[in-house]
């Protein structure tokens, strides 16, 4: 077995069909389904229960306390049987060929140690590339804070090894049920390890309305996940996109009820580096307002 992948999922009965449907349609077989039910009340396990036993390939469910989509990735990573992970959305579904495109990257990159993985697109239902990709090139390797200058801008289809993962879990904070898939990716590109992405896509995605990425107050709401993946952020971002950052979540603090004192104290830094990020959002703001 190459692959598990793994879905962590509430309340997604409605969806999970379609993700069920584009697994079946895998020619490629050296795979499982692992998913973790994250607390859902609706008709998940019947629905999971129902296609282990018709399956031709191994379906593995698992159901806990609702506690957000990083606390099911933490219940799942140990729980995976394949040396490669790729983590899909209940609401998505892999392209026809996904998994026979995931083997083929992965026998090119296995030999180095520092290549955490591979990576495909992610398209829309009508066909549609999410994001950018560098058209120009086969494939690109970088790391996932090097995404940007790389031409690799929006979210993609990533395929970890589960041995890095396993050494990279996400921090949970106690109360807070949401936290950026960054804390993690973003950890692991900073120790170095890079990933191989390719132009070809791997999942067809639709961001909907009542997820809990789209929520207002997703930030305010997890703050102290929020101020982890901020701080981390300004550990490897430049001198102006480290400005955006604390103009960004001092926004966020002020919403919150908090102060400047909050603000600097949370980020270790300088009232005076505090001033000159809100001066420079101010001026940013001044001029693309033209």
């Amino acid at each position: 077995m190459i692959l598990t992948v793994l879905t962590p999922t509430y309340n997604r009965g409605n969806t999970l069909a379609n993700l069920y449907d584009s697994l079946c349609r895998q020619q490629e077989r050296d795979f499982e389904w692992l998913i973790i039910d994250d607390g859902s009340t609706d008709h998940t396990k019947e629905l999971c229960e129902k296609w282990g036993q018709e399956a031709d390939f191994q379906v593995r469910y698992f159901w806990q306390e609702n506690g957000g989509k990083h606390r099911a990735l933490n219940k799942g990573i140990p729980l995976a049987q394949a040396p490669f992970i790729y983590i899909i959305d209940s609401d998505d579904y892999l392209t026809d060929n996904a998994v026979e495109l995931i083997r083929l990257w992965i026998n090119k990159v296995k030999p180095n140690p520092k290549c955490a993985g591979v990576s495909g697109t992610r398209i829309s239902k009508h066909g549609q590339i999410i994001g950018q990709y560098p058209t120009e090139k086969a494939y690109v390797d970088a790391t996932n804070i090097q995404r940007s200058r790389a031409g690799l801008v929006g979210d993609k289809a990533e395929v970890y090894r589960t041995d890095i993962l396993r050494k990279y879990p996400f921090p949970e904070f106690e109360g807070e049920k949401f936290l950026s898939e960054c804390a993690v990716w973003d950890r692991i590109g900073m120790d170095g390890y890079y990933l191989r992405w390719y132009p070809d896509a791997l999942c067809v995605c639709e961001y909907r309305d009542d997820g809990l990425t789209r929520s207002e107050n997703k930030e305010i709401d997890n703050y102290r996940g929020y101020t982890f993946v901020i701080n981390q952020q300004l550990e490897y971002e430049s001198k102006l996109k480290r400005l955006a950052l604390i103009a960004q979540y001092n926004q966020i603090t002020k919403k919150k009820g908090g102060n400047d004192q909050m603000v600097c104290r949370n980020l270790k830094i300088t009232r005076w580096e505090l001033r000159l990020a809100i001066f420079a959002k101010k001026i940013h703001h001044f001029f693309s307002s033209f």
